[in-house]
This record gives C-alpha cells, sequence and structure tokens, in this order.
C-alpha cells in the first residue's frame, strides 16, 4: 500500500502563485511515476502534470504548460506542483497520484490517490 498526502493549497489571488507538495510513504517511491490532477466544480477529474520515475521526463496538459511545472524529491519521497500565473479556471480539487509504469494521462490507470487539497484563484 501506498498512502499520498497533499499539502499547500489554499486561496490565492489571480496572476499569483502556489507550491503544492505530495508526501509519499508506504512504497517505494523511486518506482512509480507520479501524476497530479485537479477536479473542478462540475467537471470531470483532469490529468494536469505527470513525473517519470526518475523526474527527467514531465508531461503537462495544454492549459498549465508553460505556467505550471511539477518536479520531485526521491529521496524524501516528496512531489512538488510549483503553479505560477494563476487563473480562476484553475480552481478546483488537486488530487496526487502515483502509478508504475510510465506517466499517462488516463486517470484510471493510477493506483494510488491522494485525499486532496483545494485550490481557489479569485479573480
Amino acid at each position: 500500500q501506498m498512502q499520498l498526502v497533499e499539502s499547500g493549497g489554499g486561496l490565492v489571488q489571480a496572476g499569483g502563485s502556489l507550491r503544492l507538495s505530495c508526501a509519499a510513504s508506504g512504497r517505494a517511491f523511486s518506482s512509480l511515476s507520479m501524476g497530479w490532477f485537479r477536479q473542478a466544480p462540475g467537471k470531470e477529474r483532469e490529468f494536469v502534470a505527470g513525473s517519470s520515475r526518475t523526474g527527467y521526463t514531465s508531461h503537462y496538459s495544454d492549459s498549465v504548460k508553460g505556467r505550471f511545472t511539477i518536479s520531485r524529491d526521491n529521496p524524501k519521497s516528496t512531489v512538488h506542483l510549483q503553479m505560477n500565473s494563476l487563473k480562476a479556471e484553475d480552481t478546483g480539487i488537486y488530487y496526487c497520484a502515483a502509478r508504475a509504469g510510465p506517466i499517462v494521462q488516463a486517470m484510471g490507470d493510477y493506483v494510488y490517490w491522494g485525499q486532496g487539497i483545494q485550490v481557489t484563484v479569485s479573480s
């Protein structure tokens, strides 16, 4: 089993920044690809960013490319999502997720999930 705990969410004005963190425990962190997803009110959960096991490869959704950066610290079993130039449409619950194998964008392919954390961007 693996436990994922997100932190760093909150309320920020449009144009501002937030840094989300996800602390992992219970399984070899460096053996897993990590992803960030988000779910806005009334919408489906969507892929935001993903990091390969080593952190050398990252994928982003088109909506956040150039504004968000995913990074990971394998010795500390932590993955981060730096979010800059935030927009009102970035509002939602952000989830950390993990899977064995390469980065994918399909939510159903991730086995482990955090409980989610709220990010609210005011315009």
